[in-house]
């Protein structure tokens, strides 16, 4: 008997470690990006690079009770997502018919981001309170696989 994971399994289990440098008090999201079975790039949710991580002070989701779901703007950090989309590009890397990986369905922002990176297919596990990026990703055609040990379409 063969115990080797098979693709999505693997990927997934690299996102939920990706997700452990999360610097987000709220969730932990990471994001795998995968070309071909090779990883393109990795992300994780929090502030950008060189500014200081949030606290339970500085966090204005926090402090306003803001709900998920809504009024993404009003937050310090990236999303996974956002993140790994952006250091493909940084690094020169096309995202063209990629397959994202993350540990979280990606927000309505998020969508429309992976919609215009090219990426073709979606693999998450946890769900996400954003029914307007269930919409987008929809009418765009993508493939998504909601991860549950294995995919489920």
């Amino acid at each position: 008997m063969n115990s080797r994971p098979d693709w999505d399994e693997y990927f997934m289990a690299i996102a939920e470690l990706v997700s452990t440098r999360s610097t987000c008090l709220r969730r932990k999201v990471g994001a795998v990006l995968v070309l071909d079975r090779r990883i393109l790039a990795t992300g994780y949710n929090g502030a950008p690079s060189g500014l200081a991580h949030c606290t339970p002070e500085t966090c204005l989701r926090g402090k306003r009770q803001i709900p998920s779901g809504s009024q993404q703007e009003l937050c310090r950090g990236l999303h996974a997502e956002q993140n790994v989309i952006i250091q493909a590009a940084l690094h020169g890397v096309s995202t063209r018919k990629s397959i994202l990986y993350c540990t979280h369905k990606p927000c309505s922002l998020c969508a429309k981001m992976i919609i215009n990176a090219g990426i073709s297919r979606i693999v998450y596990q946890n769900p996400y309170p954003d029914p307007l990026g269930d919409e987008l990703i929809n009418e765009a055609g993508l493939e998504v696989c909601i991860f549950k040990g294995g995919c489920e379409s």
